[in-house]
């Protein structure tokens, strides 16, 4: 695993899982979303953010890298060996994605370009990142699926994770292999 890549719907612990990785095997952490917003949750132009990752993730480097973004998707995809897909059911991602939002949002948390997220926003506009959750969580699932029983991306080692505790397990097995 020299080049890995955490998917999985928002709020399913992608970002904890890839910088605790990163962490653990000594490699860089890329999070995707740092990338691509910008001040006031502008999105920054779609070549800018593909560039921004071609950088972020040489084809010869090691790194670890989250996030479900289309657009960059054949940059990253392609240049990963490793692909790890929390695929965890909709109940509990909800859950952690509620708690973690109450979080940022009570604490003011200062997230990627500045930006933070409001209560206001999240619960009552098309901005709200639970309602990207109930339009992302089970196109990802079925998406990912056909990608995968297609073969396009057939360098990857897939690693579907479906349950925290199944993740816990193969997290742990890498310390026994892994130097610190």
């Amino acid at each position: 695993m020299e080049r890995i890549v955490v998917v999985g719907s928002t709020g399913s612990g992608k970002s904890t899982l890839a910088a605790e990785l990163a962490r653990r095997i000594g490699v860089p952490y890329v999070e995707l979303d740092a990338l691509h917003w910008g001040a006031d949750w502008t999105p920054v132009p779609r070549e800018l953010f593909r560039e921004r990752a071609a950088v972020a993730l040489p084809p010869d480097g090691r790194w670890v890298v989250d996030g479900n973004y289309r657009v960059v998707r054949d940059v990253v995809w392609a240049r990963a060996d490793t692909l790890i897909w929390l695929d965890y059911p909709f109940p509990l991602v909800f859950w952690r994605l509620a708690r973690r939002t109450l979080w940022r949002c009570v604490t003011g948390a200062e997230l990627f370009s500045g930006n933070r997220e409001r209560l206001w926003s999240q619960l009552f506009t098309n901005d709200s990142i639970f309602l990207w959750l109930f339009q992302s969580h089970w196109r990802h699932r079925r998406e990912y699926t056909e990608i995968f029983a297609a073969g396009e991306y057939p360098h990857l080692r897939v690693k579907r994770l479906r349950r925290p505790k199944q993740t816990q397990v193969w997290f742990d097995s890498l310390r026994a292999t892994t130097p610190t």
